[in-house]
């Protein structure tokens, strides 16, 4: 071993996997960055003085005498307000072509807040998709992840909710994203004009996948930032979490740990839990407010990525093709905010609970009514509204597309139900009945 400017260098390394490698080191700490022959590299298991060693970019070419150089530090963000409007890898350098940014150095992967320091999350977070705000209301605070197939245009969602979301700052951390899926979220800041209130952490399917593994907890520890030291109200848009627990089980994997459900890590739960736990209510104010993508192989919610995410999370948001109206639309059957009722009816219009109720119920009644349909029953007067109801409700409130405000969306389901219902058909308190039913049928 020798010593350079008080960094650590060793030159005899005992073991080499495809991910990782192993030495004799002392005063080495975990989390800490290396360099094995110039390739980033981050210290993830300690034994006595054996140290193991996780190569970035893979370990093909390094020999055993490879010099390993010890940084004595973690990952770090150097974390100001020049943070907004830029584009990172996930160490945390420009991809924009912009300045590196100034300001305090903090470390990455911190433990989660005290719950002593937490607050009841009662804040209402306005996404502009009626899908979301009026089935399933966000609260500041919450953790909620976006279950889709791969095929389904999620990162349009992620895209448009940066766009509409009534919050502070954006926070968007991209996991194994394509080079179009990249371009397209810049494009779509750059034109909307929005690009000083949102930072972005990125990693690409060119990038090597360890790299992921940065993302969560470098887009965490900025959104930290504006949350207590600015008092802000910041939204973490993670997208895909599917593609971080790939590269949690290629690293596990190649550390021959042995997999457990689906070959993913016995650690799993504790490694998503790590990131969803970052979501608070602070009493001064700032909040942070998680929504995760989660895509299903072969819309299998069983699988231990979805299934563990359910655990720790709270709620879910599920799109879905409607073939009736040829459109994706936020499942009302199978989304459910779990933290709405603190926000309905109370920090959005008095009729919200009860017009979300009577909608959600008719359009059951309408897959009811579609289920005699396709086994040959008739139909009756009032299956045929609900059939023609759920068309306009697809159309006008579910589908990912529509953008209005909360009370423009209670103005539509109003004016749906009035055109296909009677009032003693949707269950609505009267006194609200009299107060907001616009048409009779």
């Amino acid at each position: 071993m020798a010593t350079k400017a008080f960094q650590k260098i060793y030159t005899k390394i005992t073991q080499i996997t495809k991910a990782t490698c192993s030495l004799h080191a002392s005063n080495v700490g975990n989390d800490e960055l290396a360099t094995v022959n110039g390739k980033l590299a981050q210290v993830v298991k300690i034994m006595g003085e054996e140290v193991t060693l996780q190569v970035f970019e893979g370990t093909e070419g390094i020999p055993t005498d490879a010099e390993v150089i010890f940084l004595g530090k973690a990952p770090s963000l150097k974390v100001s307000e020049q943070l907004a409007g830029r584009f990172f890898n996930s160490f945390g350098d420009p991809i924009d072509g912009g300045p590196e940014v100034e300001g305090e150095e903090r470390e990455i992967g911190g433990p989660s807040v005290n719950p002593v320091r937490r607050k009841q999350p009662s804040e209402l977070i306005a996404t502009g998709i009626a899908g979301i705000d009026l089935n399933n209301t966000l609260v500041s605070g919450q953790k909620i992840p976006f279950f889709a197939d791969p095929d389904q245009p999620f990162n349009q969602v992620m895209a448009n909710v940066a766009l509409r979301a009534q919050t502070d700052k954006i926070i968007l951390g991209g996991m194994g994203l394509t080079n179009d899926d990249y371009l397209y979220f810049k494009n779509v800041f750059n034109n909307a004009g929005v690009l000083d209130r949102i930072v972005s952490f990125v990693n690409t399917t060119e990038n090597p996948p360890v790299e992921r593994l940065l993302i969560p907890d470098m887009a965490l520890t900025a959104a930290e930032y504006f949350a207590v030291d600015e008092n802000q109200k910041v939204l973490v848009l993670l997208t895909d979490m599917t593609s971080y627990a790939d590269a949690l089980a290629i690293v596990s994997n190649r550390m021959d740990q042995i997999p457990s459900k689906d070959s993913m890590p016995g650690s799993l739960y504790s490694d998503l839990a790590k990131i969803y736990e970052k979501a608070v209510q602070f009493p001064e104010g700032g909040s942070i407010t998680i929504i995760a993508v989660t895509t299903l192989s072969g819309g299998d919610i069983t699988h231990a990525i979805p299934d563990n995410t359910g655990y720790i999370t709270e709620g879910q948001l599920f799109l879905r093709r409607d073939s009736d109206v040829g459109k994706v639309i936020v499942d009302p059957f199978r989304s459910l905010s779990r933290l709405k009722q603190l926000v309905i009816g109370k920090k959005t219009r008095e009729d919200h609970p009860q017009v979300m109720n009577a909608a959600v119920r008719l359009f059951a009644d309408a897959a009811n009514a579609k289920t005699k349909l396709e086994n040959g029953f008739d139909l009756t007067d009032y299956d045929e509204r609900t059939l023609a109801f759920a068309k306009d409700y697809s159309n006008k409130l579910l589908a990912i597309d529509v953008n209005i405000d909360t009370t423009a969306m209670l103005d539509v389901a109003w004016d749906m139900l009035g055109d296909h219902f009677k009032p003693a058909e949707v269950s609505i308190k009267q006194e609200l009945v009299d107060k907001y039913w616009k048409k009779t049928p």
